[in-house]
């Protein structure tokens, strides 16, 4: 028997400090008031000039090799689950790759948007156990998008914030520990609700695309506000029946942390308590692929979870794709 365990977590987030109070001034209005009663939302982190997402990548991948005193050259798989990569081509994850001297591992980059990560989680976990030539496999979700905001935006400048999230998935013959199941599903017909839609090859950025904000982040429809807790919550329910088990057995759960109300209801919809859902975006905003590793790392810090708890991964992002997993920490 072999499977994926999860050594260790880490974070990183830009030194640069975005108070509503500055969103006040930006916008010439009172958007803290309502970021306060309606997403606790009060600060957020975002990128400096001259930094980016292959910066935040590198140093959430260090911090977590460090934790699990792994060395570069011992990867076998680095996997960066972004939408807001370096470049268009080449992948970010080639850049991390060198910059970490990790001169063993393949490469690539994944985007399900804000499902990144635990669509990384569940992509590094199968080639674990799979495949016997990968041992360690790096996973990062990362997200620059305060480079992608309309600053006069106030339905998309206020929410959003930079960072970055990563995984070490060991192979192991624990059976009491590591990926159990996992599902991804996407409803396309959301696709042109929410995104960045100039840049790629239906629509170069051109003097028009940057007229009208085509090549900055955009919610171009508002999504039904039932749409994630119903499908968080019954995502939730199929994973604990294919692994045996309820949501009572589940110690935490990560959840895209885009609302916090929503996650809220999730957890009413499967009778759990409100503080088994850790919630980070009240400091750093909404990370989108990198909210729910950033998450993850925060609760082991603060002794939230532990090795041998059960944990939920439930994350969504434009598309709209779902990915779900349970893992044993």
């Amino acid at each position: 028997m072999k499977n994926a365990v999860m050594k260790a977590c880490g974070m990183a987030v830009p030194q640069r400090v975005v108070t509503n109070t500055w969103m006040n001034d930006q916008l010439g209005e009172d958007v803290d008031t309502w970021l306060r009663e309606h997403v606790e939302i009060y600060e957020r982190r975002w990128l400096g000039k001259g930094e980016s997402t292959a910066d935040l990548c590198v140093a959430a991948a260090r911090q977590t090799l460090e934790k699990a005193s792994v060395r570069a050259e011992q990867l076998d798989l680095i996997i960066i689950a972004t939408d807001t990569p370096e470049y268009i081509s080449p992948s970010t994850a080639s850049v991390v790759q060198d910059r970490l001297g990790a001169s063993r591992a393949g490469t690539f980059d994944l985007n399900t948007a804000c499902a990144g990560f635990v669509t990384a989680l569940d992509v590094g976990a199968k080639y674990i156990i799979a495949d016997d030539q990968y041992t360690n496999v790096l996973i990062v979700g990362a997200y620059g998008m305060s480079k992608y905001l309309n600053l006069q935006d106030k339905k998309t400048v206020t929410l959003f914030g930079d960072g970055a999230g990563a995984a070490l998935l060991c192979r192991s013959s624990s059976e009491d520990r590591g990926f159990m199941v996992s599902e991804l599903q996407t409803q396309g017909q959301y696709s042109s609700w929410m995104g960045i839609y100039a840049g790629g090859t239906r629509e170069p950025i051109t003097p028009e695309a940057i007229e009208g904000h085509r090549h900055q982040l955009q919610f171009v429809k508002k999504f039904p506000p039932e749409l994630n807790p119903e499908q968080w919550s019954a995502a939730t329910l199929r994973l604990c029946e294919r692994a045996g088990v309820t949501p009572d057995d589940i110690d935490q759960f990560f959840i895209t942390q885009i609302n916090v109300n929503s996650i809220r209801q999730t957890m009413d919809i499967l009778h759990q308590p409100h503080t088994k859902a850790h919630t980070i975006m009240h400091r750093y905003g909404y990370t989108g692929s990198a909210c729910i590793p950033m998450a993850l790392n925060d609760a082991f810090e603060k002794g939230i979870v532990r090795p041998g708890n059960l944990v939920a991964f439930l994350g969504s992002g434009g598309g709209l794709a779902f990915a779900s997993a349970l893992f044993r920490l």
